[in-house]
This record gives structure tokens, C-alpha cells and sequence, in this order.
């Protein structure tokens, strides 16, 4: 007798083949049966009318500290996510030297927007090496899989101490204490290493992180150790720049060491064609070699509770420490809207803005005010001029600033503005679209976990299905089952993840039942849910009928069920015998 069956769903099975009607038998961990008109089970589920898809697998997340106080892994955990890789762009919490944790903390909070506050008061620090921090998840039980990767800033921090962190040039001896610890991290269930080598990526300092400058002979002998170790991911933030040196020492680390290569790649305002060079090269030497492209192309989140145009003024200042209603009031006032419009930052069609995140005040790039949008809500992500703050401006007879300040006054103060920061040179998605499609690209770059206080791009597999599935109106869009493959069955391949990703007999039971029609992005919030009060951006999901993790139901019609089967997953994982 079957534990559950799922019956007369719309299956999209992950494998890409065109979707079919049936059952699917559920027994303990694994999938027992597909077909129609399946036998006796304990439970039933009636799936008439819901597609029924694998699990989420993504690649790119920022759990590392969340892992250790939040079993649920929320975001990701909304929006179908049942297995989430972490350790990205070569920063974590491991290895860690106690006298270093606060260094790593503001590593962290720098690069990827995470207070230190609730970093600090969130991670218990049970564990000193990589094996040590494993084993400290391993202890704990999640509502979705985890995995980690090593990241290089780590590491060389561990072997240098501030010569590391100072991206001083490491000698035979540090590089091999690197690849030693690297090797036995990804004995202990590592599935990866990764580096930054991006000047976009500093500290709360303005440091770079350690390894950005790293040569080729302390990359290559890193994974040299991850190759004798049984092989690995080598996940790299980089901004190319020369090309051909970066795909040099990649290509070493494919064909010597056995390693696939992950890259993030986006389309930039400065070299808007570098991202066709990058697939095109991938295309020529694969397999191997893997731009991770983003689902949702990145891009910041305003509203007063956050980061917006007018943070910097003397009068908002002022008044910046009201609660929310009562700013919203006094913003309000004619009187103080004209001098805060009035204390200008620079040219009116060009904005400089400082991002206030926790207190602290960051310089951000500048931007046009042709390139900021009104959300809305629902929101558009891939918004058209007319709904830019220029064009709004000239409709109504006003300013772009002034249409900046009154949307953000709108829905008592919670209203969003946006801007794309990437693959929107065109001011579409169609290239992103390309990127996504593109045979040799994976899915990636959601950030789930990160960047609390202006993206909150971990609901993209949701946008996947809603935008480019069912709703895009201006370009092509995605099949469902080329779409569905694209995010279960292709990412789990690329980290070994070799159990789960399809709808088949002896598979993983990761799946998630979806009502497609009724599937919808509400708008974000900006909540206070953080350790320390926290701040961090969230974005829930409508239509998630069930998500099942390993045959158990851990949320039901959006909310969580309490049942918390995921572990920590070490390393490969082969395929069941059916």
C-alpha cells in the first residue's frame, strides 16, 4: 500500500517531455508509481485541475548564517524551493578563526546586504573548521535540503589572516594549506568552492573580498585538491574583465581537474553585447562550463521603510526616525514635500543616491530617472517607459523627483519604485530571455537570503511560471515544460543532486502542486523579522496548492505544515534503485 497518491494531476515530470495527465504514488521518501488509475494508498490527493512538477532546486543562495537559526529557510521555502545550494561568491561563516567572526560578519553584511546585527545575534558559532559548521547543520532539521559550498574569502583568511584579507599574493605553502582545507571540506559534503573576483563585491569596510585578486596557481591548486577529493562545483562572481584571462585558468579547471564551472553572467549598461561572448563560449567548449543567468534580471527595490532617492536630504533626515504613518503624514504637508524636493541631490534627471541599510550609509551607482519605475501591485518587473518616472513626469506636468516622492507616499507609505540594474539595456527582458534559454546557461542567481534591504529576487522560480510561462505581453515567452526542466531537473544534474528533479519511480518525492492559473505575486513588504529586529525584504506567493519533501506535505495552501523533514545534503547524491 502506497503512503499517498496524487491523482489526475497535470504532470510536468522536469524531464522536458511534453506534460501528461495521472497519478503519482508516494511511498516513504520516493516515488513509487507513475501512471493512472494507481491502487490503494493511506492518503489521497485530488489533483484535478493543479500541475504537479519536481521540487525546486536553486543553486544560489545565501542561507549560510539563516540556516543556523531558521529552519524554514524563508523565503525560498514560499515559493516551492525544496532543495537551496549556499555558500555563494566566496562568502560564509567557515572556516572560521573566533578571533575573526566579527571580520567575516561585516564580510558578509557588505557584500550581501545582510544586517550584521542579526548575523551577530543569530549564529551560535558552534563550530571553527568546515566539517565543524557542517556538522552544526547536519544537527538541525529544515522544511526544504540544504547543501553548502567553501568559500574562498573564508579560507584565505583562515590560512593568512589580514595578508589574506588584503588580497597579498599567496605563497606555495598558504596555497596548499587553502587546497588542504578545501579538500577536506568537500570530503566532509561540500559541493563546492567559490570565489569573487568582481569589485562590486566589498565588505562594510570597502575591502574587495580576499581572493578577488587571487592568481591562477592558488585557484588551480585549490581545485587540484577539490579533483582528489572526488570532484566538485567551482561556482565564480567575476566580472571577466579580460575575458580570455578568467576563461584561461576556467578552462585548466575543467578539463585538468574535473570541475564544472559556474559563472554568473548578466547583460551590463557598460558592455551591454559581454554576455553573448560569454554563452557563446560556453557553447564552444562544453560541457563543463555553466553561465548562471537570473530568472528575474536583478534589480533594486524602493520604499521609505528602505533605500530611496530622498534618504540623503537634510529635511527627510529630519524626520526619517518617525514611525511609518506618522512620516507619511508629515511628508505629506506641502510645506515639507517642496523642501525636500528642494534640497536636491544633483541634476534632476540624474540621481545620486545613498542607500541607508541598517544604519549605515552606502554609495550607490547613479542612475536615471528613466530608469526608475513604478512597481504597482501586482507588480511589473518588466515595465515600459510609460511607466518610468520621466514619463510619468512629462504626462503629468510635474518633475520625475516629484513623481519619485508621490508614489512612495502611496498604500500609507509601503508603495515600491524599481530599477533594473542588469540585462535591461533594451528596457525588455528579451535578452534575458535568450540568456535563459540558451542550452548551455543555468538558472540562477536568486540570492535568497541576501540583499535584505533592496532585492528580494528569491521568489524568481514563482516569476518563472507567472511572468514567463503564462503572463509576459511584451516578447516571447517559455514553455511550461522547457521552464519546469529548467529549474529542477538541469540545476540538480549540475551539482550531483542526481535523486531528485524528476517526476519518476525511485526519485526523490520533491514536488510541488500548483494551481497555474490562480499562481500570483502579491507585492514585497519590508518586515522587521530578522534576529536583533532585522530588517529584510520578503515577497510571499498564492497557488502553491502543496509542496511535498521527501513524501511529506511541509506546506499546504502557502502556510507551513510544522513537519520539518530536510537535512544538510553532503556531497553527490546518486539515484535510488527503484
Amino acid at each position: 500500500m502506497h503512503d499517498l497518491v496524487i491523482r489526475n494531476a497535470h504532470i510536468v515530470d522536469g524531464s522536458g517531455k511534453p506534460a501528461y495527465h495521472g497519478d503519482v504514488a508516494v511511498k516513504g521518501a520516493e516515488i513509487a508509481d507513475v501512471g493512472c488509475k494507481i491502487g490503494r494508498t493511506k492518503r489521497e490527493i485530488d489533483a484535478d485541475g493543479l500541475m504537479l512538477a519536481p521540487g525546486w532546486v536553486d543553486v544560489h543562495t545565501h542561507y549560510d548564517g539563516q540556516a543556523t537559526w531558521d529552519p524554514f529557510l524563508t523565503p525560498s521555502c514560499w515559493h516551492g524551493v525544496t532543495t537551496a545550494v549556499m555558500g555563494n561568491c566566496g562568502v560564509g561563516f567557515a572556516p572560521a578563526d573566533p578571533a575573526k567572526r566579527d571580520w567575516l560578519i561585516g564580510l558578509m553584511e557588505g557584500v550581501e546586504d545582510i544586517p550584521g546585527t542579526a548575523l551577530a545575534e543569530g549564529i551560535d558559532w558552534s563550530w571553527e573548521t568546515f566539517p565543524e559548521y557542517l556538522d552544526a547543520l547536519d544537527r538541525s532539521n529544515y522544511a526544504i535540503d540544504i547543501a553548502a559550498q567553501v568559500p574562498h574569502g573564508s579560507v584565505r583568511v583562515y590560512v593568512m589572516g589580514e595578508r589574506g584579507a588584503a588580497d597579498v599574493e599567496a605563497n606555495a605553502e598558504e596555497r596548499a594549506a587553502m587546497g588542504q582545507i578545501v579538500k577536506e571540506a568537500v570530503n566532509a559534503g561540500a559541493v563546492g568552492f567559490t570565489t569573487s573576483r568582481t569589485v562590486l563585491h566589498r565588505s562594510i569596510e570597502g575591502e574587495t573580498v580576499p581572493g578577488t585578486d587571487a592568481d591562477a596557481l592558488e585557484l588551480l591548486t585549490i581545485a587540484e585538491a577539490m579533483r582528489e577529493a572526488g570532484s566538485a562545483v567551482f561556482e565564480v562572481a567575476s566580472d571577466l574583465a579580460p575575458e580570455l584571462n578568467e576563461f584561461t585558468w576556467m578552462d585548466r579547471i575543467i578539463d585538468e581537474m574535473q570541475c564544472p564551472v559556474t559563472y554568473a553572467c548578466v547583460q551590463n549598461d557598460i558592455d551591454p553585447g559581454q554576455w553573448q561572448r560569454l554563452v557563446d563560449y560556453a557553447a564552444q567548449r562544453s560541457p563543463g562550463m555553466y553561465p548562471q543567468v537570473a530568472i528575474r534580471p536583478p534589480g533594486m527595490l524602493m520604499c521609505l521603510d528602505g533605500s530611496h532617492p530622498f534618504v540623503a536630504r537634510p529635511s527627510y533626515k529630519a524626520i526619517a526616525n518617525l514611525p511609518l504613518a506618522a512620516r507619511v503624514a508629515e511628508m505629506r504637508k506641502p510645506e515639507v514635500r517642496q523642501r525636500i524636493l528642494d534640497e536636491a541631490t544633483g541634476n534632476s534627471e540624474r540621481l545620486l543616491r545613498l542607500l541607508f541599510v541598517e544604519g549605515k550609509e552606502m554609495r550607490s551607482s547613479i542612475s536615471d530617472y528613466d530608469r526608475i519605475f513604478w512597481l504597482g501591485d501586482p507588480p511589473n518587473y518588466e515595465p515600459g517607459p510609460e511607466l518610468s518616472m520621466t514619463v510619468i513626469a512629462a504626462r503629468e506636468g510635474s518633475t520625475p523627483e516629484a513623481v519619485a516622492y508621490d508614489r512612495l507616499l502611496e498604500n500609507a507609505g509601503k508603495a515600491f519604485l524599481y530599477t533594473p540594474l542588469f540585462n535591461y539595456n533594451a528596457g525588455n527582458y528579451d535578452v534575458a530571455r535568450e540568456m535563459m534559454i540558451h542550452p548551455n546557461t543555468i538558472l540562477g542567481i536568486s540570492d535568497g537570503g541576501a540583499h535584505c534591504g533592496v532585492i528580494c529576487d528569491a521568489s524568481a522560480p514563482t516569476y518563472l511560471l507567472t511572468h514567463w510561462v503564462r503572463d509576459r505581453d511584451r516578447g516571447p515567452r517559455i514553455d511550461l515544460e522547457h521552464a519546469i526542466r529548467m529549474q529542477t531537473r538541469e540545476t540538480a544534474e549540475l551539482y550531483g543532486f542526481l535523486d531528485r528533479g524528476l517526476i519518476e519511480p525511485g526519485m526523490r518525492a520533491d514536488l510541488n502542486l500548483i494551481d497555474l492559473a490562480g499562481l500570483a505575486l502579491p507585492s514585497p513588504e519590508l518586515v522587521s523579522d530578522l534576529p536583533a529586529s532585522g530588517k529584510r525584504l520578503i515577497q510571499r506567493a498564492n497557488g502553491y496548492h502543496a509542496t511535498l519533501l521527501k513524501g511529506t506535505v511541509t506546506f499546504e495552501n502557502g502556510e507551513a505544515t510544522g513537519e520539518l523533514p530536510g537535512r544538510l545534503v553532503r556531497g553527490r547524491q546518486d539515484v535510488s534503485p527503484a
